[in-house]
């Protein structure tokens, strides 16, 4: 069973409001859940977070994905590290190069449609050349 830790919405209309729970992942968003691990409240200001630490990071070492959602929330707590840094400019720099490089070279399907056009140009002109004669 593939356990995730997500967010269940519990809130009422245009006022959200979501559980913090841990759930099998083929279930559904506000379906069946195992464990309460906290709440969060986006419409009070500041937002409001709580959420028991100790469960997140046992559901966490025992192998339970948080949704994305809910990553940041606890990277915002310091529960989880925080997300490697982005690559430097020079490496995205290569990357863009070697994009560059590919799309310079012929395609075979240029190639084809400049063979095909060939063969058609020959054979107009072998039947003009029958019409004439």
């Amino acid at each position: 069973m593939a356990v995730v830790i997500r967010m269940m919405r519990a809130g009422a209309k245009k006022r959200p409001f979501y559980r913090i729970v841990v759930a099998d992942s083929r279930r559904q968003r506000d379906g069946r859940f195992v464990e309460i691990l906290g709440y969060y409240d986006p419409m009070a200001k500041p937002f409001a977070v709580k959420m028991d630490e100790s469960k997140v990071k046992g559901w966490i070492a025992e192998g339970a994905q948080p949704s994305t959602q809910a990553a940041s929330l606890f990277r915002r707590a310091g529960i989880i590290a925080a997300r490697p840094s982005k690559p430097t400019k020079k490496a995205a720099a290569a990357g863009a190069a070697k994009k560059a490089v590919k799309r310079a070279r012929p395609r075979k399907v240029t190639e084809r449609k400049i063979k095909a056009r060939a063969t058609r140009a020959k054979k107009r002109a072998k039947t003009t050349a029958a019409a004439k004669a």
